[in-house]
């Protein structure tokens, strides 16, 4: 799920300066405008020099995607407040020496933010300042859904709407939780409908009962040339279920389910036919979904006019188009062939059997002799074919961070 924060906080380095001038005689303060900009670019506003407060970011066009600084000349600040059109806040802090006030989180786009300070002889000034629009947006999804009970090898997952070159700045505001300090690491791929994509998977398997939560926090975050900006903060949360894995033996025709590593039924079956195209796909393949009865089209898989009927317990296990589901039409195959299209066919008893048991992010790990490889890690969540070092590599923030 997604969640709208109003603005939280930024990163910012001092463009131009508005100065806030604080007045002796009362707490509020009257501004005067001055014509140019001091040195170090603020512009004074009051003539109590021993009261001057400055801030970074100015006028109706200032720019995004940088930290608030608020500084006093002399004496200590005692509060400063930023809040924004909305209703938000901008948390931030005050230096050890009381001079200068720093958002922990960056000024969004298209945002008007009003700064309140206050020193500690108790006078105070208000200033305000709108950032420049965004332009373009970006925007994500997120998976798993909200609240969700998932399997042991599902991964957090996020892709783009538009292209993210801005990849460390990104994933550096991308914070996982576990209630059990799960060891993990993002990894940037390619989508398999071609957008950019990161997704957080553990070193091993989740242990049954985790509780994950995701901040995105990435309000005010510039995703790049082409991408544009993020706009609002995304979260989801999910727990762990039941310890359960898929085995596909390619060799004896046969699925087997376990739960805690122990075997809880074994039911014959018939997968991809082997040497071609319709081979089924080998290595982890985790199950995305529950379909249930679905229409199948082999043109939409590129597979010609091999088929095309309704599909009842359909178990989506890649997105290029294997499944595991009922198969009754190819019931002279099971426990003995291989002779399908590429998914793994049951009879409708032992496909509603298993569509019951398993979870989505439970893992299906196919093996055997005939498969035609394991599929390509952004069709689907194949990120478990690959070594832990591997994936650690493709974190922007480890040094690599390349999709594909």
């Amino acid at each position: 799920m997604s969640r709208t924060r109003p603005s939280r906080i930024r990163h910012i380095s001092p463009p131009h300066g508005t100065v806030l001038a604080v007045g002796a005689a009362s707490l509020a303060l009257a501004l005067t405008g001055c014509a140019g900009g001091t040195a170090n670019g603020s512009a004074d506003l009051g003539a109590d020099k021993d009261a001057r407060v400055s801030v970074n970011l100015r006028g109706q066009n200032a720019k995004a995607g940088e930290r608030v600084e608020v500084k006093l000349a002399e004496g200590r600040l005692a509060d400063v407040s930023v809040g924004d059109d909305e209703g938000g806040e901008l948390a931030g802090r005050i230096s050890k020496d009381g001079r200068t006030w720093t958002s922990d989180r960056v000024a969004s786009p298209g945002t008007t933010y009003e700064v309140k300070a206050e020193d500690d002889r108790g006078r105070s000034a208000e200033r305000k300042f709108t950032t420049e629009a965004a332009g373009r947006v970006n925007k994500l999804t997120l998976a798993p859904g909200n609240k969700t009970t998932v399997g042991v090898a599902q991964p957090l997952s996020i892709v783009f709407d538009n292209p993210v070159k801005n990849k460390k700045d990104v994933e550096q505001h991308l914070k996982v939780t576990t209630s059990n300090s799960t060891e993990g690491s993002w990894g940037w791929i390619t989508d398999y409908s071609g957008k950019d994509r990161i997704d957080w998977r553990p070193k091993e398997y989740w242990k049954p009962g985790t509780k994950v939560k995701l901040d995105a926090d990435l309000n005010g975050v510039n995703s790049g040339e082409g991408g544009g900006w993020f706009v609002r903060d995304y979260d989801t949360s999910f727990t762990v279920g039941k310890d359960q894995q898929v085995d596909v033996d390619l060799d004896s025709k046969r699925l087997t389910l376990l739960r805690d590593g122990k075997a809880v039924r074994t039911v014959p079956m018939s997968a991809g036919t082997p040497g071609g195209q319709k081979a089924s796909w080998g290595g982890v393949n985790v199950l995305m979904s529950k379909e249930g009865t679905i229409r199948m089209n082999s043109e939409t898989v590129g597979l010609g006019d091999a088929y095309d009927k309704m599909v009842d317990y359909s178990m989506r296990l890649t997105w290029s188009g294997m499944y595991a589901h009922a198969a009754p039409w190819n019931a002279a195959y099971f426990g003995n062939t291989n002779h399908s299209s590429g998914c793994v066919g049951m009879s409708d008893g032992d496909a509603r059997w298993l569509y019951d048991a398993v979870q989505v992010g439970d893992p299906f790990v196919t093996k055997g002799s005939s498969h035609k490889g394991n599929a390509d890690v952004g069709n689907g969540y194949g990120l478990w074919n690959l070594s832990w070092d591997a994936w650690q590599a493709k974190s922007a923030l480890r040094g690599g961070g390349s999709a594909g």
